[in-house]
């Protein structure tokens, strides 16, 4: 691989783990697949617990005494009521109310805050902003790479490993650890609905270490090595930047209107270009889509969601898809229209093998 794409501090472990291949997310190496299949990783993950290495997940810092200034300017998330120690997902947008990239917000201090992101060059955009706005704050991306234990063992492993304190972190909230002389941030979540941490290691050079600890400590609880696993991300309705929005779509229409303040209370970029949306009715929304046929292929490139039949209007296209083996289903997510967006609405899915795949509209996540 080029040197432009870069490694992890886990690479090498990955690596020694069977690794089958790669995604590239901000410019760093994803792990795609460990188990022979997918389906197989999918029940191993709800069984049990997973090593994943997610340091692609690059964090945007924000120093200064006008970090809180600037990270309520970027989303439309009402920040006032934000502590200390708190994770809030977060959705940022554009002057035009267009997705930049929907990020973790850790809260570390009232002037000192992480945007963990999804893959789009947050890095530039809020450097950008802050330099044009004479913003009195530092921007940076430090040397941190998130570590997941994901799957209902999780918990498990890492009081195994840091103590039985870890038991008390609550959901999307964060404590600290100390490990082999550091002190190292973790986060109760992750990317998966099976529940789980993140280790957020701040020294990369400590990344072997870290990853052989918990590997010893797992051994018992069946643990294997992961990622993001494709059905369960669909199945839990969790979205993907760049595959089911990109800054075309707003938040409105990605289901994301809890996490949008558009009272007037808080100023933010794209403000008024998501007042306007709100009030004349945004026309398509992200929904499920439950869909027959036998098991579909791979979603390279999106599929057509036609009304009814096969020769029924275009209301939408698949963007992501997978045989769900516990639904014995495929399951997709689309932004639908508004007129047809209602769960139970029948339609057909155009998949990229020519087959048209009877299903319904579905709300998310799956049941």
């Amino acid at each position: 691989m080029s040197r432009r794409i870069r490694r992890t501090p886990f690479t090498d472990r990955v690596e020694q783990h069977g690794v089958r291949g790669f995604s590239v997310v901000n410019h760093m190496l994803l792990p795609k697949a460990f188990q022979p299949t997918v389906e197989e990783d999918y029940w191993h993950l709800r069984k049990h617990v997973q090593l994943w290495d997610v340091s692609c997940q690059r964090q945007v810092e924000i120093k200064g005494p006008d970090a809180a200034r600037l990270v309520q300017w970027m989303t439309p998330r009402d920040l006032r009521k934000a502590k200390v120690g708190q994770c809030l997902y977060v959705p940022l947008v554009d002057d035009k109310g267009g997705m930049v990239n929907d990020p973790v917000l850790l809260k570390h201090a009232e002037d000192h805050y992480w945007l963990s992101i999804a893959d789009s060059d947050v890095l530039l955009w809020a450097k950008g902003l802050a330099l044009g706005s004479r913003l009195n704050v530092s921007v940076e991306e430090p040397d941190v790479s998130p570590l997941a234990l994901q799957g209902p063992r999780a918990e498990d492993v890492m009081a195994k490993v840091f103590g039985e304190a870890i038991r008390d972190i609550r959901f999307f909230h964060f404590g600290f650890v100390d490990f082999m002389g550091t002190r190292q941030l973790v986060e109760r979540g992750g990317y998966s609905k099976q529940g789980g941490f993140e280790i957020y290691l701040n020294d990369s050079r400590l990344g072997s270490v870290l990853w052989d600890l918990i590997w010893e400590a797992g051994r018992e609880f069946n643990m294997t090595p992961g990622c993001p696993n494709v059905i369960e991300r669909i199945e839990g309705g969790l979205l993907s930047y760049g595959n089911e929005f990109t800054r075309e779509n707003n938040p409105l229409e990605a289901g994301l209107a809890n996490y949008c303040k558009l009272d007037g209370s808080i100023d933010f970029i794209g403000r008024a270009a998501l007042q306007k949306v709100a009030s004349e009715g945004h026309v398509r929304e992200m929904r499920g889509v439950l869909f027959d046929g036998g098991a579909c292929p791979p979603c390279g490139k999106p599929w057509p969601v036609m009304a009814g039949g096969a020769n029924g209007p275009q209301i939408g296209q698949i963007t992501s898809a997978a045989w769900s083996p516990r639904l014995e289903r495929n399951v997709g997510l689309s932004l639908i229209d508004r007129a047809f967006w209602e769960p139970g609405q029948q339609v057909t899915v155009l998949s990229a093998d020519g087959a048209a795949r009877p299903g319904e509209v579905s709300a998310l996540p799956f049941a």
